[in-house]
C-alpha cells in the first residue's frame, strides 16, 4: 500500500513540473496565415474608399475623406483583432501615425531594395517573431503597399501636382513627405504587431 501511495504521490508531484515545462515554439506558418486572413482584407476596402472619394469629389476634395476614413477602417480592424495595425511609410504623409519604428523602417528599406532589383512591390511581405522592450514576444508582419495609378494623383512628383492640391495637402498634412513616387514603387506598408500566445 505504501508503494502505491508513493507512486501516486510522485506522479502527482511530477505533473505540475511537466505542465510548466518549456513553452512550445509558436507555429510561424499558422501565425502568418491567420494574420493574412484577418488583416489583408482591409487593403481593398481602403483602396475602394480612396477611389470612390476621388471619383465623387476629385483628388483635392478626397483628401479629408482619405485622412478620416482610412484611420477609421484601421481602427475598426484593431478593435476586432486586438492587434496593433497601421500603415507606415519612409515618406509618411501623416507623420503622427505613419512614421515607422526601427523594425518597420528596416523592412521598408528592404522592400525598396527588392523593387529596385526587379521584384514586384505587391508581392513583398515580411514577418518574424521579435521580443519587445516589455520582454514579451510579438509576431510582426508587413505587407508592402505598391504605388498604383490612382496613388500618383496625390503621391506623384510634386512638380506635377496642381497648385490647389498642394495647398490642400499642406493644410491637411503640414509635415507631408509623401510625394515623388513612381508607378510600382513601395508607397509604404500595412504593419501588424500581435502578441504571440
Amino acid at each position: 500500500m505504501s508503494r502505491l501511495f508513493a507512486a501516486a504521490l510522485a506522479s502527482a508531484l511530477a505533473f505540475p513540473v511537466l505542465a510548466a515545462g518549456p513553452q512550445q515554439a509558436p507555429d510561424l506558418a499558422a501565425l502568418l496565415q491567420d494574420t493574412r486572413a484577418k488583416a489583408l482584407p482591409i487593403l481593398p476596402q481602403v483602396v475602394a474608399a480612396m477611389q470612390t472619394a476621388v471619383k465623387e469629389k476629385g483628388v483635392e476634395g478626397a483628401i479629408p475623406e482619405c485622412r478620416e476614413k482610412t484611420p477609421r477602417l484601421l481602427q475598426s480592424l484593431r478593435e476586432r483583432t486586438g492587434w496593433q495595425i497601421q500603415r507606415v511609410s519612409l515618406k509618411a504623409r501623416n507623420v503622427g501615425t505613419g512614421t515607422p519604428d526601427a523594425w518597420e523602417a528596416r523592412q521598408l528599406a528592404d522592400f525598396d531594395i527588392k523593387v529596385a532589383n526587379g521584384a514586384k512591390a505587391e508581392q513583398l511581405e515580411s514577418s518574424e517573431i521579435v521580443t519587445g522592450p516589455d520582454g514579451k514576444r510579438y509576431f510582426r508582419y508587413m505587407k508592402a503597399l505598391p504605388v498604383g495609378e490612382v496613388c500618383l494623383k496625390c503621391h506623384g512628383p510634386a512638380e506635377t501636382l496642381p497648385a490647389g492640391l498642394k495647398t490642400a495637402l499642406a493644410t491637411n498634412y503640414p509635415a507631408d513627405r509623401a510625394t515623388g513616387y513612381r508607378l510600382g514603387e513601395v508607397r509604404g506598408a500595412l504593419s501588424v504587431r500581435r502578441l504571440v500566445p
